[in-house]
């Protein structure tokens, strides 16, 4: 049995939407001195004929602005564990000029990895009409509501295009909180979720075939070398037995519920609506992230679009080896090329 937590969690990371809802320390606004560093940065890609991703943070300076992201990626590291940048002025740009610049700002994120299986390290979160009933899909391509869970990488950068039509609004929740309510209500669901569970990968693991499931259980709360960490994402886990044909016991199910609720309270869970321009920061071993269904418009111009990275942070916290490996294809890997996933990209 791994080692487990006893005592709560007391960290910045174990906070609730109270904490947050009178508090705007978590915003940072680009200044105009920021903005000009950007567009001077742009220029730069644009006189060297540089496109994504063939270029890095030594092709696109930000000198004075790259102190600040830095800063606010400790925050997210280690501190609260999300944070937001606001007001890119994404109507002045088209979206492959919006692609530039976004790769050239995540480029002082981390190392960003692969978000599908077509090796997408830039992906666009927008509704293609998967239908997010089918196991096979993955929510980002849907509009459907997403439940709280975490993603397969260190952060999760977001950066807003266009909003829906209606709703969209975007939920955190600190995981250290949701543990520290399990801990004292319901401590009879920690072994289960410290044991973990297997994930399914939708076809876009190793082996490319529709049914593979990660080669061990991933625990849904880690205590690794004194940091808690979570990884949660009640739909593939489910999936997963479906795929295996091993159905959850009565307590298994009982605590992925659990989890669940007190993710979705709304004590726990932190409610903002982004804004064209902004860029979410997320840290997905301390938040959890999820986000209420919306309507679209039918102009494709108009439609809800955001621009996503996974990305590794350059100062990663310490990981169990098998928790870090959610793609089969090792610590911190992401997800495997192939010709395997079942749904529109």
């Amino acid at each position: 049995m791994p080692e487990m937590l006893l005592e709560p969690v007391r960290d910045p990371s174990a906070w609730k939407a109270a904490d947050y809802e009178n508090n705007d320390s978590w915003i940072h606004r680009f200044t105009e001195d920021d903005l000009a560093e950007i567009d001077a940065a742009l220029n730069g890609i644009r006189s060297q004929g540089l496109s994504v991703p063939s270029f890095g943070r030594e092709e696109f300076p930000l000198p004075r602005l790259e102190e600040k992201i830095y800063r606010v990626v400790e925050e997210v590291d280690e501190g609260r564990g999300f944070a937001l940048f606001r007001g890119l002025p994404v109507e002045k740009y088209d979206l492959e000029v919006l692609r530039v610049i976004y790769w050239g700002i995540g480029a002082y994120f981390g190392n960003p990895i692969s978000q599908n299986s077509k090796g997408e390290i830039l992906a666009d979160v927008v509704d293609l009409g998967n239908d997010y009933g089918n196991i096979n899909s993955r929510g980002y391509k849907t509009r459907a509501a997403l439940s709280p869970h975490v993603d397969s990488s260190d952060l999760v950068a977001l950066l807003c295009v266009n909003t829906g039509r209606t709703g969209g609004e975007s939920m955190l929740s600190s995981s250290a909180s949701v543990y520290n309510e399990i801990l004292q209500h319901h401590r009879e669901y920690l072994p289960v979720l410290c044991r973990g569970f297997h994930r399914d990968l939708r076809g876009e693991g190793v082996t490319e075939k529709i049914d593979e499931v990660t080669f061990h259980e991933i625990p849904v709360f880690s205590y690794f070398e004194n940091q808690l960490s979570c990884d949660f994402n009640e739909r593939i886990i489910r999936s997963a037995r479906v795929r295996m044909d091993q159905p959850l016991t009565d307590l298994e199910d009982a605590a992925l519920n659990c989890f669940r609720t007190v993710a979705s309270r709304p004590d726990i869970q932190f409610r903002m609506h982004l804004q064209k321009g902004d860029i979410q920061l997320v840290n997905n071993y301390t938040v959890l992230h999820s986000r209420a269904a919306y309507t679209d418009y039918t102009d494709p111009a108009r439609k809800r679009r955001l621009m996503r990275f996974w990305v590794n942070s350059r100062n990663a916290r310490a990981l169990d080896p098998n928790f870090a490996n959610k793609y089969n294809t090792g610590p911190r890997g992401g997800v495997a090329v192939g010709d395997g996933a079942r749904y529109d990209f």
